[in-house]
């Protein structure tokens, strides 16, 4: 009772907050976060009623369920968050047509590496020399790990911003490409300074294998396990005819392929592992490209996950910690984090669409819709505090400075994106509207009134 009620509130909660936000010309997306916060553990979730006799204990997502309390999370919002990423990559990698791809591949894999390159070497620029400035509180080892941690990029809210407003253009071809190879690029930067970053601290030397060996093997074993549950999928859609049983074949493929990029295993110091973004990326690219009928079946799943796309934004805002601005020196790192990180994002997208014979346009928007930040920075954080190398005080910091990062992009992050899209034409004015009652029963009526004169006419000939 209590979970399906919490669960009721906040999607409700983020639809509502949709009307507010429209106001203001607004994403959705952005409406969902707020509303998370609003219905979150340090607002409406702090709220304790079972003092009142109710039978419920709280009207919003309480510490406990997220962990912040220092309890184990909400097992159910876990599944919740993995399945909607895994639909989100799945559609990404919808957008990977070979035909398509042609043109624009070249330049989507020099700007997705370049890109991330550029954010973690200004991070580590800027954040190395703040340590001087902080010796106490940022240690080097941390920095390094900041830095690879800015590459990643949230394909999230990119992909609703883009949905919304029906973005199509030169940009948005370029843009969803980008995001998703910026998974793979973020997972190898990482791997590699993280390596570095334990060795300055244990001095026990760089292991080749954690630094190149794993990650490598982490990409190459996703898009093989992707290839293959994709061929799978193409195989299985031929036995079935109907538009319902076809989406919920492809609903039940992404489950599964989900559930399988779970696996993990160790042989000696060899890590065997999968990302599910990158698998389910795989797993869109091979079913859009070998079935005939994928936009037909990805349009009717788009209808069918929209509710979930709505609560797992209003969870991600609900996850958002408010309690890490009571301290100032996260804050000081944060705001440099946050301001080098763009400025890679921007420059190095800049630079690198202009080497590859980009237009104007995308030269000068595109970085912007790369800022939104979260699942796969905090999941890189994440890493970082499971690993005993580090002491307390440096994973706290890694953990909340990340988390400050989150709290500001996520929010603002949308509405740039937005913003940018716009400016490059991508998204027309008339993609801003909304839905409009009054335009679509008059549509409707012209349609019906249409279809009754055919059938008079059809009538009147046959007689």
């Amino acid at each position: 009772m209590q979970f399906l009620i919490t669960i009721s509130i906040a999607m409700l909660a983020g639809l509502l907050m949709t009307r507010l936000t429209k106001l203001f010309n607004l994403p959705a997306v952005t409406a969902y976060l707020l509303a998370g916060l609003v219905v979150g553990p340090f607002l409406l979730g702090a709220i304790d009623l079972s003092a009142l006799g109710l039978p419920i204990d709280h009207i919003g997502f309480s510490a406990a369920d997220f962990g912040i309390d220092g309890s184990e999370p909400n097992v159910a919002f876990e599944i919740l968050a993995n399945v909607s990423l895994g639909f989100i990559a799945f559609a990404i990698g919808n957008e990977f047509r070979l035909s398509e791809l042609k043109h624009i591949g070249k330049q989507a894999t020099v700007i997705g590496i370049l890109q991330a390159i550029a954010a973690a070497v200004l991070v580590d620029g800027a954040l190395i020399a703040l340590h001087f400035a902080m010796p106490d509180v940022l240690t080097i080892p941390v920095a390094i790990i900041l830095g690879a941690i800015a590459t990643a990029t949230a394909p999230a809210a990119t992909l609703m911003v883009v949905r919304q407003y029906k973005a199509k253009g030169k940009l948005t071809d370029l843009l969803l490409p980008i995001v998703a190879l910026d998974d793979a690029v973020g997972l190898v930067v990482f791997s590699i300074s993280f390596g570095v970053a334990k060795a300055l601290v244990s001095e026990g030397g760089i292991s080749i294998i954690s630094v190149l060996v794993n990650p490598i093997l982490e990409v190459v074993l996703s898009l093989l396990l992707g290839f293959v549950m994709g061929y799978l999928f193409t195989v299985c859609e031929r036995f079935f005819h109907s538009g319902s049983k076809r989406m919920a074949l492809s609903i039940t493929f992404v489950l599964l392929t989900v559930a399988l990029s779970m696996l993990k295993f160790h042989i000696g110091e060899v890590h065997i592992g999968f990302s599910s973004l990158l698998v389910c990326m795989m797993l869109g690219t091979v079913f859009c490209n070998l079935c005939d009928f994928s936009a037909d079946i990805m349009e009717r799943a788009d209808k069918w996950t929209a509710p979930i796309f709505v609560l797992f934004f209003v969870l991600s805002g609900a996850e958002l910690r408010l309690d890490i601005l009571a301290s100032v020196s996260v804050i000081v790192i944060g705001v440099v984090y946050i301001l080098s990180r763009a400025a890679g994002k921007y420059f190095g997208t800049m630079g690198s669409a202009k080497l590859t014979g980009c237009d104007d346009k995308i030269q000068k928007y595109l970085g912007i819709t790369l800022l939104p930040q979260a699942g796969v920075a905090l999941g890189m954080s994440s890493i970082v505090a499971q690993d005993t190398t580090f002491t307390g005080a440096e994973s706290d910091l890694v953990s909340n400075i990340v988390l400050f990062s989150v709290l500001v992009l996520e929010l603002v992050g949308p509405v740039l994106t937005k913003w940018a899209l716009t400016r490059s034409g991508d998204i027309k004015e008339k993609t801003t509207e909304g839905f409009n009652r009054e335009k679509f029963l008059a549509d409707q009526a012209q349609k019906e009134a249409a279809e009754k004169a055919q059938k008079e006419a059809e009538l009147a000939a046959k007689k």
